[in-house]
């Protein structure tokens, strides 16, 4: 899906997360294939693992499940899991969010029609923006 905002569009939630991307890597040392099956889509896995440094990335999609489950203000727990948000990548590479059936419902509960996310990382942070927008009627 290509979406971009059009004029008149609704911002109905945002948030944002911030996390240290050692803090992600030591998860992932002493935990691995536990954390990631926990918090992590199939998907999510197979995009972080076909590179070099793999828990950038980890920590960066972390941080926009955070970030998307602050959007809905529920955090993340039994209205919203882990996996009720995936990033994928978009035509452009841009960050994309797949929402599973309890995120799809959220969104149309809020009556919002599309999340938009932004993530960045460095060496020592990765960050997430996310935003439940609502597009103008047709």
């Amino acid at each position: 899906m290509n979406f971009e905002l059009p004029p008149g569009g609704i911002l109905l939630g945002l948030g944002c997360d911030l996390i240290e991307v050692d803090r992600v890597a030591g998860v992932l040392d002493r935990q691995a294939e536990r954390f990631r099956n926990r918090v992590f889509t199939a998907e999510e896995q197979a995009y972080c693992e076909s590179l070099k440094h793999p828990h950038k990335h980890y920590a960066a999609r972390f941080a926009a499940k955070e970030a998307v489950s602050k959007c809905f203000t529920t955090g993340i727990g039994a209205e919203f899991g882990w996996k009720s948000a995936s990033v994928y990548h978009g035509e452009r590479h841009q960050p994309l969010i797949r929402l599973d059936e309890a995120g799809a419902a959220l969104l149309r509960r809020l009556g919002g029609t599309h999340v938009m996310v932004s993530l960045s990382h460095t060496e020592s942070a990765a960050m997430a923006v996310a935003a439940i927008v609502k597009a103008p009627s047709s």
